[in-house]
C-alpha cells in the first residue's frame, strides 16, 4: 500500500482521546516515521499529553512527533474574524486591515 507524500492532521488535540483513537494514531505515525506530517493545533505541544488515556502511549507518540518536528509557533489574532459575514453595525476590527 502506497502512503500519501504528505499527511495533515488540522486541528490537533482539540478533545481528549479515548484508547482505540489514541492507539490508531500512534500506528499512524509511527507509519509515517521519515515521511512529511503536518499538524495544526491550537494548544502547545506540553498541553498535548493530558489527552491521551495511558500516559505510556502518550510519551512514546509525542516524542516522536515533538522531537523530529520543526515547530512554527503563530501568535495573534485569528484570520478567520476576517471571513466572519459582517453586519452593517460592525466596526472594523483594527488588529486586521
Amino acid at each position: 500500500m502506497s502512503l500519501p507524500g504528505v499527511l495533515i492532521l488540522d486541528d490537533f488535540a482539540m478533545r481528549q482521546l479515548n484508547a482505540t483513537q489514541a492507539d490508531d494514531l500512534y500506528e499512524l505515525v509511527s507509519e509515517r516515521q521519515g515521511r512529511s506530517l503536518i499538524i495544526t493545533s491550537n494548544r502547545a505541544p506540553s498541553d498535548w499529553y493530558p489527552l491521551f488515556p495511558n500516559p505510556v502511549v502518550a510519551e512514546s507518540l509525542l516524542d516522536r512527533l515533538i522531537n523530529t518536528s520543526h515547530q512554527v509557533i503563530m501568535n495573534g489574532p485569528s484570520y478567520r474574524s476576517n471571513k466572519r459575514p459582517k453586519n452593517r453595525t460592525d466596526k472594523p476590527d483594527p488588529r486586521h486591515k
